[in-house]
């Protein structure tokens, strides 16, 4: 077998020992009697007539892709490396994603030695009609996942969804049967009080269902409506925020930025492209209160969405009150305007940009649910750079997730998201046990609901478009922004916020962003432009 050097490797190199536990594989435990009732995301639509009228029923035709969207390992019987983007790192290691050789051995003799000849085309050699799922490839597929782990058991389900999209009704047919089997082995291995894996899996079987009914979006809309109250929502949220350092490194690291870049300006005005709840500006005004000489006028413009209102309970004038109070305590002439509306409807007017003012603006893990060129002609993604980039602004933070889900195909979507939340939930798993129902819930509403929309959904109905950091700086440089060297307070500050946190995570300087990672896996990026 002919092996494919990795392309791209991770911007944290890779330890022994954290390299020997990252590559063990999960075991294979049969799902407690009492699991449902703690989940609750639904594959199965309300309704049949939902599913044929769901949007969502677009799908990505394999076309025999890599095997990973790093281009680390090729799949398919026509090995070639084909990636949406590839970008550098000054330091050694192997691909971050799937560059466990004997594992895609495995796999490649799965496919290839045991399940018969392919042709050029990836299709099964010879007619279909009339032959039993028992005598096809798929039929030999079922014959050895028994012998599979976990892990190689969602990978072949996942690449037989894939399948079931063929042209060939005989062969869509039987891709259908397989998967539908291959998920019935799943269901009695996955968990969501398992290991991270078994409940990693439980999210990847329902987005795999949910792309074979075509309710992607159904889910994804029901998750949402169903959550049941505000408060409840708000608490999932303050336990993600508590208990992994990913909200925190975005907000610290962006007002490290921030505070520099507007140390010597009297009137500022910070533009927030996702404020939330705005408790990232509580520490911005309590530092601005003791500068020397005094606090600065500030104003902050708050861009909101439905979503983060239901989470707050209200709208935006309740995050008004709470900064208005805490700038009132702390001395800070404050002023809060409200922007009721999600990024992609935001106009020059609805800023409200004013002379004489500072401008920074803060993108927090907004703009990966900006839909780009790939989506819509009018690309909002790139719309809103250039729209930033006319304002002047003196300072810009970006804070995304450093992952590869936006125009990958279906397949290699799925082996990126397996890799890259399989750090979350280990991440997650390190300080909440597995019987914990706040941890649970939190799971679920938090980050089981973006993996059934990443691997479920396609066109508008797909929410979640994470890119490589190369991406978005490519992005914003064509939108004519520079990169802005960080201070190595910037990198203090944050690693000053892993000291309550496990010494797992870390945190890396290279290519002009920060890194924060688990391991050996880059989960998060923050860099700084004007």
């Amino acid at each position: 077998m002919e092996q494919v050097k990795p392309s791209r490797v991770s911007p944290f190199q890779i330890l022994k020992n954290d390299s020997t536990q990252s590559k063990s594989r999960g075991t294979d435990v049969s799902s407690p009697a009492h699991t449902e009732e703690f989940f609750t995301l639904e594959s199965t639509p309300v309704t049949g007539d939902s599913v044929h009228n769901s949007s969502s029923a677009t799908r990505v035709s394999s076309n025999s892709g890599p095997f990973s969207p790093h281009c680390s390992q090729s799949y398919a019987s026509d090995l070639h490396l084909s990636c949406d983007y590839t970008h550098e790192s000054p330091f050694n290691g192997s691909s971050v994603l799937y560059n466990e050789e004997k594992l895609m051995h495995e796999l490649w003799t799965l496919k290839n030695d045991l399940l018969g000849p392919e042709s050029a085309d990836g299709n099964v050699s010879g007619s279909l009609s009339g032959m039993t799922l028992s005598s096809t490839r798929y039929g030999k597929i079922l014959e050895v996942a028994v012998l599979m782990d976990l892990k190689q058991l969602l990978v072949a389900c996942a690449e037989t969804v894939s399948e079931a999209d063929s042209n060939s009704m005989d062969e869509r047919r039987l891709a259908v049967s397989a998967a539908e089997a291959l998920m019935g082995m799943l269901e009695r291995r996955v968990s969501v009080l398992g290991d991270p894996l078994q409940r990693l899996g439980a999210y990847l079987l329902e987005g795999l269902k949910a792309r074979l009914l075509s309710s992607g979006s159904i889910i994804y809309k029901k998750s949402k409506c169903n959550e049941p109250t505000s408060s409840e929502l708000m608490s999932y949220m303050h336990v993600l925020y508590e208990i992994c350092p990913y909200y925190k490194f975005a907000y610290v690291s962006a007002n490290a930025v921030i505070r520099e870049a507007m140390d010597n300006e009297s009137r500022i005005h910070v533009i927030d492209f996702q404020i939330a709840q705005g408790s990232q500006w509580v520490s911005l005004i309590q530092s601005l209160s003791s500068r020397p000489g005094g606090p600065p006028y500030l104003r902050i413009t708050g861009v909101d969405d439905s979503q983060s209102a239901h989470a707050r309970g209200g709208g935006l004038e309740l995050v008004s009150q709470r900064l208005a109070s805490v700038a009132e305590a702390c001395r800070v002439p404050f002023e809060f305007h409200a922007a009721g509306m999600s990024g992609c409807e935001v106009q020059l007017e609805n800023l409200q940009v004013r002379h004489g003012e500072s401008l920074a603006v803060n993108f927090p893990y907004i703009l990966h649910h900006m839909p780009d060129e790939s989506v819509s002609t009018t690309n909002h993604r790139d719309r809103l750079l250039r729209l930033v980039k006319s304002l002047s602004p003196k300072i810009v933070t970006l804070s995304e997730q450093e992952s590869n889900t936006n125009t990958s195909s279906f397949f290699q979507r799925f082996l990126e998201t397996q890799d890259y939340y399989s750090a979350i939930f280990e991440s997650i798993d390190a300080v909440r046990s597995r019987d914990d129902r706040q941890r649970i819930s939190t799971e679920e509403h938090c980050v089981g609901r973006d993996i059934v929309n990443i691997i479920a959904c396609e066109g508008i109905d797909r929410m979640e478009r994470h890119e490589l950091f190369g991406k978005w700086r490519s992005r914003l440089t064509m939108a004519g922004f520079s990169p802005v060297p960080l201070n190595s307070l910037v990198g203090s500050a944050t690693r000053d916020v892993l000291r309550d946190y496990s010494t797992n995570y870390r945190i890396v300087e290279a290519n002009g962003a920060l890194y924060l990672g688990w391991k050996n896996r880059a989960l998060y990026t923050s860099s700084a432009w004007r």
